[in-house]
């Protein structure tokens, strides 16, 4: 049997499957991108597929800290409507 990766969605904080997640990356040019294939260079931090958690990361901050960043209103509003395209 092979150990599936479980990651936390820094949304919600539930322990995932990391297949069922979304990657966040902040590349080494400091820009933040959605990371669809999972093996983008940068520093990463998990969401889940829901707008919901990705609110709850707005709110709490915690995807700022996660990639040690500030993160503009600009950059939230683009991953909100990647996240739609991916629902």
């Amino acid at each position: 049997m092979k150990k599936i990766p479980m990651r936390q969605c820094v949304g919600c904080q539930n322990m995932v499957s990391k297949r069922e997640l979304i990657r966040i990356i902040k590349t080494s040019e400091g820009d933040i991108q959605l990371d669809a294939t999972g093996k983008k260079n940068g520093r990463g931090a998990y969401i889940c597929k829901k707008k919901e958690c990705l609110e709850k990361a707005i709110k709490k901050h915690s995807l700022e800290r996660s990639l040690k960043v500030s993160i503009p209103v600009e950059i939230y509003d683009s991953l909100k409507e990647e996240l739609d395209r991916i629902e």
